[in-house]
């Protein structure tokens, strides 16, 4: 017996897909994993009702090559990775899931700077050689009189802020589509790269914030400042960043996304300052099982004629 609807996952990435099946069981709709290549891809999701997406873009003409879809429904935040507008005047719904992974990446991105800022990796680095005490790590800051910059205030950028300033340090925003900053300074971002000792980046990657820290903006910041980015690789240019570690333009940098991914580990491979980690900051086991919870219930209510919660064009 024919399924009433069809849905494609185009790039899976979980350990299993037991709960979209059994949320999509609900309304009669089976459920493929696409595999192969890119023509491969597009070609078993042609036909598809509906599609559950993670890195697999859609440009206009890929989005031209569904034939039924009435959604993509992304398992992350960003929809960069999408032409929203080619998918409107498709009538195809895109949906995201915006509020997965806030506490996940929010406690990646502290620690980095809590970890930058106070020198774990240095310290570290110390007893490996056979050293001891601090000398090799001066000057620490107390944290209560450090200026902590956030550039994107978002559901993560608040919560960033709200964690750091529990330590008392004194906190500085930048985001030009945010009017209302409650607990920040606001400031242009380049004074802000010029006044905070650490700065994290929580911006959505668009055609305005692609390569927006770059070694012009980078030569604004504290030669003991530090750089975190766990939100888009993209919004920093790796080889300026490196060589800006490299000439001890800044101290430091925490990076858990890149502009390629995975990178080369032999660009990365002995950056002095350089805390590195592998696009891990969204995860825990309840983060996920919340993704695929909610871009599953998109699908089935797009699908079932229902407003989805999580529409972005």
């Amino acid at each position: 017996m024919t399924a009433r609807f069809r849905v494609v996952i185009t790039d899976q990435i979980f350990p299993t897909i037991d709960i979209e099946r059994e949320i999509l069981a609900g309304i009669d709709a089976e459920l493929e994993v696409a595999s192969g290549s890119r023509d491969d891809v597009l070609r078993i999701a042609a036909d598809a009702d509906a599609l559950l997406n993670t890195y697999f873009s859609f440009d206009a003409a890929a989005l031209g090559r569904l034939r039924r879809c009435r959604i993509v429904a992304r398992y992350g935040i960003g929809v960069d990775n999408i032409d929203l507008d080619a998918a409107r005047e498709r009538g195809i719904v895109v949906t995201n899931v915006p509020d997965y992974c806030v506490e996940e990446v929010a406690a990646h991105a502290v620690a980095m700077v809590l970890s930058l800022l106070r020198r774990l990796p240095e310290g570290q680095a110390v007893l490996e050689r056979g050293g001891w005490g601090v000398d090799e790590l001066r000057p620490i800051k107390r944290l209560s009189q450090t200026t902590i910059g956030v550039v994107g205030l978002g559901r993560i950028g608040r919560e960033v802020a709200r964690l750091l300033g529990a330590f008392g340090a004194r906190m500085v925003g930048y985001d030009p589509y945010v009017a209302d900053l409650p607990g920040f300074e606001p400031m242009e971002l380049d004074d802000l790269l010029a006044t905070a000792d650490a700065v994290s980046l929580h911006s959505p990657l668009l055609p305005g914030t692609k390569g927006m820290i770059a070694a012009k903006q980078l030569a604004h910041m504290k030669p003991d400042a530090v750089l975190v980015n766990t939100s888009r690789g993209p919004l920093v240019v790796l080889d300026d960043l490196l060589g800006a570690l490299r000439s001890g333009t800044i101290r430091g940098a925490g990076l858990d996304v890149y502009e390629h991914e995975p990178p080369d580990p032999a660009r990365l491979e002995g950056v002095p300052g350089l805390l590195a980690t592998p696009h891990s900051a969204f995860y825990s086991e309840a983060a996920l099982t919340e993704s695929q919870t909610k871009a599953a219930t998109q699908v089935v209510k797009v699908l079932t004629g229902e407003a989805p919660d999580y529409q972005v064009n």
